[in-house]
Formats: C-alpha cells, structure tokens, sequence
C-alpha cells in the first residue's frame, strides 16, 4: 500500500494511537507533532513503527503546519487523507476568559482544522479521500469553565459539515469524531488518585462506570479509512459511552 495519511497531534494520547493504528493497516502516516516524536504507544512492533514518519510543527503556525502537510503529501506516497487530532484544553471562569485565551484555544481547536484541511486539500483535490477531524462531545454540552473549548470544538463540528458540503464533488469525505472522556497518560494519574473526585464523577455520568481508550478512537478512525466509498460525510459520530445521554 503505497498511501499515506497525515495525523496531528501523533505523537501522544489519542493522536499516537490513531497513528499507529492506522500503520498497522498498512498504510503509511505521516506523524506531526511539535516534539517530532513516533507514536508513543505500548509494544511497539518495529515494522508498525517503520511505516511512521514524524515531523515537528506546531499547528498554532500556520506557515509551519502547512509545510510540514506539504512535504508529507510530496513524499511519494499518495495522500488519502488527513486526522486533524491535535488540540488544547483550558478552564477557566467564564466572566474571567481573556481575549488572549479564547484566542489561543481557537487557534489550538479550530483554526488549525481549517489550515489543515486546505493544505491538504490540493492533494485530495484530483482523487479524493477522506478528512477525520477530532471533535469533542463537549461541543454540545455546557460545561462550567470551559466556554472557549466548548465553543472551539462546536466550531469543529460546524468546518467539518461545511467542508463535506463543499468538496463532496471533489470525492472527498469530512467526517468529525467527537470523543468523550478518553483515559490516557495525560489523566491517568487523577483517575487512578486514591480518595480523588474524578473516578467516582466518572463511575456516576457514564453508563459503563469507565472512561473510554485512545484505541477506541483509533478503531474508529482505522474503520472509516477501511470503508469505500464517501457517502458517509458531514456527520459528528459520538464515542462519550452514552455520557451525553445520561438523565
């Protein structure tokens, strides 16, 4: 499989293991982060890993994000698509949100979508291919201390039903993913604190009584790469384990 697939935010968290995943589909993935670092997962298999290639960029920089997608796509491979994975969190009270904060977060969340989806799309433009861009189910939900994120990840799911609207006829599909609480290195010291407040929050609002994995995210990624065709597209598909839906 001579095709490649661009993933930000890969070298951590949900990014590392839809880049990884999406390698041990065969395909190869372009890898940026701002370390430049290879997927950071469990047991790595050596011949998984060879078909990573990282890069380093911050996707807040729009002229090194759009390089970093350039040179990805002219590697010899043939773009097939794009994960637009890596963002920011922020709390803060609302009455107490500077400009300069909402500003960062946006660039964080939802311009750097818009980037790199444009950057990609010269690419996808010819024989098409598909967008994921990584969402949030907060993007529905009011969440105390959370406005810019919640507004940012809103912002996601509207670019990703405009953009399949507008490059359906181009053959390419746009399809957001929105996440629920996803237990990775970054959180994993406050679920498992003894005596914290997060594990039994968590045991309360989700159904299940656990939060989700990168992998579940990655699966999900991996299986819409897998399916033909782009009938699918525009659609927010909700991984929170029925949290939103909780009474």
């Amino acid at each position: 499989m001579n095709e490649i697939v661009i993933v930000t935010g890969a070298s951590r968290g949900i990014g590392a293991a839809i880049a990884y995943q999406l390698a041990s589909s065969g395909y190869t993935v372009g890898c940026i982060s701002r370390s430049g670092s290879l997927p950071q997962v469990e047991a790595p298999e050596p011949e998984v890993m060879a078909r990573c290639a990282a890069l380093s960029a911050d996707v807040t920089d729009e002229g090194a994000l759009r390089k970093a997608i350039a040179d990805l796509a002219a590697s010899g491979a043939r773009l097939v698509g794009l994960v637009n994975n890596a963002g920011f969190h922020t709390e803060c009270p609302s009455a107490e949100l500077s400009l300069a904060e909402w500003r960062a977060v946006m660039a964080g969340n939802a311009e750097s979508v818009i980037v790199g989806c444009q950057a990609a799309f010269p690419f996808l433009r010819d024989s098409g291919g598909l967008i994921v861009n990584i969402g949030s189910f907060f993007d529905k939900l009011g969440v105390k201390q959370n406005l810019a994120y919640c507004a940012s990840k809103a912002a996601v799911g509207s670019i990703s039903r405009v953009l399949a609207v507008e490059w359906a006829r181009h053959g390419i599909a746009v399809v957001n993913i929105a996440p629920g609480y996803i237990l990775t290195d970054l959180n994993r010291d406050d679920w498992e604190k003894p005596g914290g407040m997060l594990r039994p929050y968590l045991e309360k609002r989700i159904p299940g009584r656990k939060p989700g994995s990168p992998r579940d995210i990655a699966a999900l990624t991996a299986n819409l790469f897998s399916t033909s065709g782009t009938f699918l597209s525009g659609e927010t598909i909700y991984v929170d384990g029925a949290q939103a839906l909780v009474a």
